[in-house]
């Protein structure tokens, strides 16, 4: 991974602060170990669909601009800028840890999803293989899952996903917020290009895998223009659903998005933070819940009847998870230990 300079807001819990007075040194991929004694998350925000989620990984190597997961990092003593690109949590465990949580009697087979925060698929899972190994529980353990991913290296575990969508059920969003090639390099820069999401896209729907396109987040007076050419080109590739979410900038996200966006993108810069106003009641941020996702306003309303009327135009259902319906979950029957002695 090319080093990149350091560009890291103050964080706000530490103790201390380092300032450089001459060249800042450039920032190094390093990888840290979590060994929390729990792996599943509970939600209890009414904006999002789903109540459980596993998070193998915190912080990511996609480095997009936007990414809400970037306040996290100050709980670990590290910033929300390049600290949460390149030094990356991992939990070796996670696969044991899942395990253990669905032995539990009070386990009752919730859909979980991967990852409410953080892409379970980032580059790193391609040696770790932690989201592998816990797909690998779900299916043993029929436990409903639904993936939310801009990694194209979820084709690796075709076998595994085919299982659960067999035995259990599964749902899977590939994140596509732009068309334009150029325009999602400057934003999300490690991520792979959409055309090539798209290719990922056809290779589920080809294998038999539910898929719907999340086109999140939509940032106003940037990527409003590619919703129509992302919904159809989704569609064609095979997706069946989809949704979007407004940008949010919480916390240090918005200095790292706004240095991000006047770095990359200096003639749109202060078009896009005005459309971005424009939804947010006059500022950057709204963290009040029913208006984080959507925001209000004209321009905002705009964005829901573009993609509302696209989607259904173009054939796809507007939904976040697949329907409620009866758990699949069933632990595995396992030899007592009265058979085992024979």
């Amino acid at each position: 991974m090319k080093p990149r300079p350091v560009s890291n807001p103050p964080n706000p819990w530490a103790s201390t602060e380092v300032e450089y007075l001459d060249e800042i040194p450039p920032s190094r991929l390093e990888v840290l170990e979590d060994h929390t004694r729990e792996i599943l998350t509970h939600n209890s925000s009414p904006d999002v669909g789903f109540s459980w989620s596993v998070n193998p990984y915190r912080g990511c190597m996609h480095a997009c601009a936007y990414c809400y997961a970037r306040p996290g990092h100050e709980y670990l003593s590290m910033g929300a800028g390049t600290d949460f690109e390149t030094r990356i949590v991992v939990k070796p465990h996670a696969p044991e840890l899942l395990r253990e949580a669905f032995d539990r009697p009070r386990w009752k087979g919730e859909p979980i999803v991967f990852s409410g925060v953080t892409d379970c698929y980032q580059p790193l899972e391609a040696s770790m293989r932690l989201t592998r190994r816990c797909l690998e529980v779900c299916a043993e353990y029929r436990n409903p899952v639904g993936i939310i991913t801009k990694g194209v290296l979820i084709e690796r575990d075709l076998d595994v996903l085919q299982t659960l969508a067999r035995e259990a059920r599964l749902w899977v969003g590939i994140s596509l917020p732009f068309h334009n090639p150029e325009l999602a390099r400057a934003m999300e820069p490690y991520v792979a290009t959409p055309k090539r999401r798209l290719q990922a896209i056809e290779r589920l729907a080809a294998a038999g895998i539910d898929v719907t396109v999340s086109v999140a987040p939509i940032i106003p007076g940037l990527n409003d223009e590619d919703i129509a050419k992302v919904l159809t080109a989704a569609r064609e590739a095979g997706a069946t659903r989809a949704f979007y979410t407004l940008l949010r900038l919480p916390g240090p996200v918005k200095a790292v998005f706004e240095e991000r966006l006047r770095e990359k993108l200096p003639l749109r810069a202060e078009r896009v933070l005005h459309r971005i106003r424009e939804t947010r009641g006059g500022v950057l941020s709204d963290s009040r819940f029913n208006h984080r996702m959507r925001g209000e306003g004209l321009y905002a309303e705009t964005i829901e009847r573009l993609f509302d009327t696209t989607a259904r135009k173009v054939g796809m259902r507007m939904a976040f998870m697949t329907e409620s319906a009866p758990t699949t979950f069933q632990r595995p029957a396992r030899p007592s230990a009265q058979l085992s002695l024979f």
